[in-house]
């Protein structure tokens, strides 16, 4: 485990984590179901017998594939979420101080803070601090194929330069407006133990659109629902900003498969739910 994180730093410490659990999420994401084993098709039989031997056989694999895959996922998840915050620890102490306490007032108030962290972090900035990540994390960051085995500075650079743009963000921002809707827990995978972010039900950048053909009133576009960073980056996988838009604005929506409830996409997302909702961090 990396160094005791000082009571001071400790809610940057968590967002540093969540934000950094968003690419390793998105790499080391739960693995494909197995396909089902094909038939033998060698040893000939009569057409009731093979039918119960079959029907048997197809029942025992899905209890057993179902009990070892939800133990293996379950296992996964566990393991991960361990990963994550072992390199939370060791990496986020290697930045320096003023970065690691950052703030949206102290951000404010002060020009150099604004001249040294408005993102995007410019190459004079963000080679320092790239270059202070220890090669324990490095080493980490391969052993997970995080990084390629023979990575250079190109590789670190598009790894982590997200990762300091989110949390650079996300603890130089002003306190939104829809804080009184604000949740104690995901709207999604309904983790309470992680920094939580407001996700536009319909995205600001189709609010014009929106308008102009009418397809919702005005007083719903500042709608928000309250998720995870890893459920917040999902639900854009999950369909274009018009599609989220128009399909997806509500967290019912969402959960639901959209307005025409595609059973596809309800099971992507029980599928994904389930999964992040065992990801979680062990006490420091």
């Amino acid at each position: 485990m990396g160094e005791v994180v000082p009571a001071d730093e400790q809610s940057n410490y968590e967002t540093f984590r969540d934000c950094l659990s968003e690419p390793v999420l998105k790499a080391l994401a739960m693995p494909a179901e197995r396909p089902m084993p094909k038939k033998n098709r060698h040893t000939k039989k009569s057409s009731t017998e093979k039918n119960r031997i079959s029907v048997k056989s197809t029942e025992e694999l899905h209890v057993k594939g179902t009990i070892s895959s939800t133990d293996a996922r379950a296992a996964d998840a566990e393991d991960l979420g361990e990963f994550i915050q072992y390199l939370s620890s060791i990496i986020f102490p290697c930045l320096p101080s003023a970065l690691r306490t950052l703030s949206y007032p102290k951000f404010r108030d002060s020009p150099s803070l604004q001249d040294a962290y408005s993102t995007p972090l410019s190459s004079s900035t963000y080679t320092p601090l790239l270059e202070l990540i220890s090669p324990t994390a490095i080493d980490s960051l391969t052993s997970y194929a995080l990084l390629p085995p023979t990575s250079d500075t190109t590789d670190l650079r598009n790894l982590l330069l997200p990762v300091l743009h989110s949390y650079i963000s996300a603890v130089t921002a002003a306190p939104p407006i829809w804080t009184t809707t604000r949740t104690t827990e995901c709207e999604l995978c309904a983790r309470d133990w992680v920094p939580l972010t407001y996700h536009h039900l319909i995205p600001k950048s189709t609010h014009e659109r929106v308008r102009k053909r009418g397809w919702h009133a005005e007083e719903m576009l500042g709608s928000v629902a309250w998720l995870c960073r890893a459920c917040h980056s999902f639900v854009h996988r999950l369909a274009s900003n018009e599609g989220l838009a128009r399909e997806f604005y509500t967290v019912e929506l969402i959960l639901g498969g959209g307005v025409d409830g595609d059973g596809e996409k309800v099971r992507e997302v029980e599928g994904w739910v389930k999964w992040v909702g065992g990801v979680r961090w062990k006490s420091r």
